[in-house]
């Protein structure tokens, strides 16, 4: 008894989360109509990049993929390297699946960018607005990533739309985080006298603080891209086909041998994504050094 009262947490609020369960669903049927919108302009969108991917012969996608390597990296080694691993994924027969998983991650990025930005920008010029936020952005950073998926689904329903919406959610932190950080770690002379020449606040955060924040900017754009790769298995679990969907089905059928072909496919693109958007951060604190 004394052992129970001890280690035993004595306190116990009862939640009832059958209710919780009811009243999303019944949120979710009496919006059905503009959920439904949602989903078939995302699904759009989705279809559209990854037909535009389909449009780009694979030769000349690892040529591009060459030429960025190298002129970002200043090394053709570099270039010769990622073209490469680029190349072994279509030998691995997974070019299809390749631009699929691109597909998804490319619109969620594009939307964590469009969200991301403008309020990492907005929550750097109020304490009062980062105070609120930054909370908010570490819960949605900390929260696993499972939890995601639980109202896409439910308001969203299967295939790549809530795929979208679910990597949009996990990966838009760091953009509005780091936004947020580089322009508020610029030093406030610089500011005052962009305004003491006659900029108004505007043009000083346009022409001024944006430019200087920039690396911290691409190093959040990095961070948001390599977090969106990091979904791509997770989404499988909600019908987002692709790359991630092998994952899957190898793990489901214990296949050792296609579980490894497809992650390393997978690792692959989140190395060329990571190293190119990286040589851009350096080349834009180059710049920035230069000026």
């Amino acid at each position: 008894m004394i052992y129970y009262l001890i280690f035993d947490f004595p306190l116990r609020i009862p939640v009832n989360t059958n209710a919780i369960d009811e009243a999303v669903r019944n949120f979710s049927i009496k919006y059905d109509v503009f959920f439904s919108k949602i989903r078939l302009s995302l699904g759009g969108f989705v279809n559209g990049i990854h037909s535009i991917l389909n449009l780009i012969p694979w030769f000349v996608l690892i040529l591009l993929v060459f030429i960025a390597g190298w002129k970002l990296s200043g090394k053709v080694s570099k270039g010769i390297l990622y073209s490469a691993l680029l190349f072994l994924i279509g030998a691995f027969g997974l070019w299809s699946l390749m631009n699929e998983t691109l597909s998804i991650v490319i619109a969620s990025v594009i939307i964590s960018l469009a969200l991301g930005f403008p309020l990492g920008i907005l929550i750097s010029t109020s304490d009062k607005a980062n105070s609120i936020a930054r909370p908010i952005l570490d819960t949605m950073q900390t929260m696993p990533v499972f939890v995601y998926l639980i109202p896409a689904l439910l308001f969203f329903g299967l295939g790549k739309p809530p795929a979208v919406i679910a990597t949009t959610i996990y990966a838009i932190v760091p953009t509005i985080r780091l936004t947020s950080h580089g322009i508020r770690q610029i030093d406030k002379e610089v500011v005052e006298a962009s305004i003491a020449f006659g900029s108004t606040k505007l043009q000083s955060l346009i022409k001024v603080q944006i430019p200087q924040a920039l690396p911290t900017i691409m190093e959040g754009i990095n961070q948001t891209i390599m977090m969106a790769m990091a979904m791509v298995v997770t989404t499988s679990m909600i019908g987002a086909t692709g790359l991630g969907m092998e994952v899957l089905i190898s793990v489901n059928r214990v296949e050792i041998g296609r579980g490894l072909v497809s992650g390393t496919a997978v690792v692959i693109i989140a190395v060329i994504l990571d190293r190119i958007t990286q040589g851009l951060v350096k080349g834009n604190e180059v710049k920035n050094n230069a000026k």
